[in-house]
């Protein structure tokens, strides 16, 4: 079978279209073959060697993907020939907690990689999709849409008549964008794209906050509140947007912190935290029981992911570069 490893050294340019022995399902295992993935910002910095540099290489690549069941070992009760089925993120982590063990497990982080015509998993490890969503669309789900709905729905607890900030039109805040619309609740998005913003008003947003054009955008936050504060901030840039998230949060406020797209490192100052007595909360994707009810809810609502462009399976660089330019609106997509 065709994979893209990433071979004897980190950096874009090291990955490389290779052939593989046929996988095979062990006991309890299912064989997919593959048919769709999507790109997470993990997925650029694992191949940049910024994200698990210990890894060892070779290694296949990526955590998101969906395929067709192609064969089941004995022993498999939970899928069949030709149902189409997702790996969850961390296969170890079905229910529960996360723990230590469970988060080594990733997909694409240092367990199996997607990025193959063939993968074998665990067939506790694996979800069914929504029958009425694309390949593409189903391939979308697996990191960012269910960290969306761990931060909001899951820990979140999200309702009606909540305000919730979501900060530029990635993958994970357009996921937490179209799971806030569904309970009622009230979206702000900032982004330095005024057509972005505009997109974003399509889907659901009450108001969009240019960054580039209002650096003090957490003011403008604040008084598009009323001068409160939203109730929930999904925080995805990390040291360089948190102590502007901390202004725009409310008292007794949460906020999600899941990305690090400002950088990993950098000065917080903690007092704000304490005396507006707000939660911060750390969100690492989810576990399989989350994506279940989530995918419960994406199938009732019809919700549609938001794929915005599309690349060919040996174009991982191309997209991992275009990912890189954060020209993209929404999720990126690669398709055999």
């Amino acid at each position: 079978m065709k994979a893209i490893e990433i071979k004897d050294k980190f950096g874009l340019d090291s990955l490389t279209l290779v052939d593989r022995p046929d996988p095979q399902p062990g006991p309890g295992q299912v064989l997919l073959k593959m048919r769709a993935w999507s790109l997470n910002y993990r997925d650029l910095l694992m191949a940049k060697g910024l994200y698990n540099p210990k890894i060892r290489l070779p290694f296949v690549p990526l955590s998101d993907g969906v395929g067709q069941v192609a064969a089941v070992a004995p022993g498999v009760t939970r899928f069949k020939i030709g149902e189409r089925a997702a790996g969850i993120f961390m296969p170890d982590w079905l229910c529960g907690d996360v723990d230590e063990a469970k988060a080594r497990s990733s997909l694409g982080g240092g367990g199996t990689g997607m990025l193959a015509e063939s993968v074998v998993l665990d067939e506790d490890s694996l979800v069914h999709v929504p029958e009425y969503l694309t390949d593409l669309e189903a391939a979308t789900l697996p990191c960012a849409a269910v960290t969306s709905w761990h931060a909001l729905i899951t820990e979140g607890n999200l309702k009606a008549g909540d305000c919730v900030l979501v900060m530029g039109t990635g993958g994970v805040s357009l996921f937490a964008l179209q799971f806030a619309r569904l309970t009622g609740a009230r979206v702000i998005a900032t982004s330095s794209s005024d057509g972005k913003l505009e997109r974003a008003r399509q889907l659901g947003a009450s108001d969009g906050v240019n960054y580039k054009t209002t650096p003090d955008w957490e003011e403008k936050v604040r008084d598009l509140t009323g001068g409160v504060g939203v109730d929930h901030v999904v925080e995805v840039g990390g040291p360089g947007t948190l102590a502007k998230s901390l202004r725009a949060v409310r008292m007794n406020g949460r906020i999600s912190l899941i990305g690090v797209l400002s950088g990993a490192t950098g000065q917080i100052n903690p007092m704000p935290i304490l005396m507006k007595n707000v939660r911060v909360q750390g969100i690492y994707v989810g576990s399989r029981e989350m994506f279940e009810a989530m995918n419960r809810a994406i199938a009732l609502n019809k919700l549609r992911p938001v794929v915005d462009r599309v690349f060919g399976f040996g174009e991982i660089r191309a997209a991992l570069q275009y990912m890189e330019s954060g020209a993209h609106f929404g999720k990126i997509g690669l398709k055999i």
